[in-house]
């Protein structure tokens, strides 16, 4: 057994909901008191302390950071997204990249089904008459009314958030399409058809809702612009629980506010954007058919408990130089 490992605890943000609370590194020096856990706050602290790190559980890596840390062998993300610390000397080096993927999948699928069900519904419409004390009842009959039951799902990227948002689609009678970058993978539960993520335009015209679940990576930015989002059904509606960078923000905006043929779409639900947070002066903020919700599909109450659980189960693998599972390809980003 590995002992007398120096482990860098440096999960910290700007938001609170993103900063892991200090109670959770006093649980793992209880569970482990043969390793020294060393917990950085801030940029700078993390600076500091890297020098002396075995491992490091955090979210990002920069540069500065790594060229830091000499003694470094491993680095565990309390997320699945990795793509914020994977610079070129990281890649070239022989530490070892894992993540928390699947933490969140679940959880995630549920709010895109519960976001997707708001557009269908206009739920949105429905509030601001509550808000206002208003019976907008005419107004919603009239109104495009759908069901999830009978219609054509287009889920990008086949991970675990992929897999888990597609069986939940499946469940309420949607046909599911999945796109992934190996279209030859067996398809998970649910999913009717599986195609490379290089058919996205041509199948984006049977689809009633976009979702869009891949990673951040050189591959995948940009992915949705406006030649894809021009391919879309008028009434189709796009999800993005991936990350802000796939989709060109400006043609979004343009798309969910034209009326022309063949250049509008119905509606979208955005838990991630370009910036973040959002800025206040942004459009996106007062459109009638947009659900922003602060980047937090992926919460739970239990959220720090489950990504410290999984944290302590990599370390009694690491420790006793059992495979670690969730290892990151980090020439493929994911």
């Amino acid at each position: 057994m590995t002992a007398g490992l120096t482990i860098v605890v440096g999960i910290y943000s700007p938001f609170a909901a993103w900063t892991l609370p200090s109670g959770h590194v006093d649980l793992l020096r209880a569970e482990f008191p043969h390793h020294t856990f060393l917990h950085a706050r801030t940029d700078a602290e993390a600076l500091a302390l890297l020098p002396r790190a075995d491992v490091a559980f955090m979210p990002e890596m920069r540069p500065a950071h790594f060229d830091a840390a000499r003694r470094l062998r491993w680095i565990h993300s309390p997320a699945a997204g990795v793509g914020g610390m994977l610079c070129p000397a990281l890649i070239a080096s022989p530490v070892v990249v894992s993540n928390s993927r699947g933490l969140s999948a679940g959880t995630i699928a549920e709010h895109v089904v519960a976001v997707t069900l708001m557009l269908f519904r206009h739920l949105g419409r429905a509030m601001r008459g509550q808000r206002d004390r208003a019976w907008v009842q005419d107004e919603l009959a009239a109104a495009r009314l759908r069901m999830i039951a009978g219609s054509e799902v287009l889920v990008v990227g086949m991970g675990a958030i992929g897999a888990a948002t597609a069986g939940r689609f499946h469940a309420l009678g949607a046909r599911v399409t999945g796109l992934r970058r190996r279209a030859s993978l067996p398809a998970p539960p649910g999913v009717a058809r599986v195609a490379p993520t290089e058919d996205l335009l041509s199948i984006l015209p049977e689809a009633d809702v976009l979702v869009l679940a891949a990673p951040e990576t050189a591959g995948t930015r940009g992915l949705v612009g406006a030649r894809e989002l021009a391919a879309m059904r008028a009434d189709a509606v796009l999800v993005n629980v991936g990350r802000g960078a796939l989709v060109d923000e400006a043609a979004l905006l343009s798309a969910l506010t034209t009326r022309e043929p063949g250049r509008g779409i119905g509606g979208a639900a955005l838990d991630v954007f370009e910036r973040e947070p959002l800025p206040r002066e942004s459009p996106l903020w007062d459109l009638p058919n947009v659900i922003v919700t602060p980047h937090v599909a992926g919460f739970l109450a239990e959220h720090w408990d489950a990504v410290r659980a999984i944290f302590a189960e990599q370390l009694r693998r690491f420790e006793t130089d059992a495979p670690l599972r969730n290892i990151v390809d980090k020439h493929a980003g994911y």
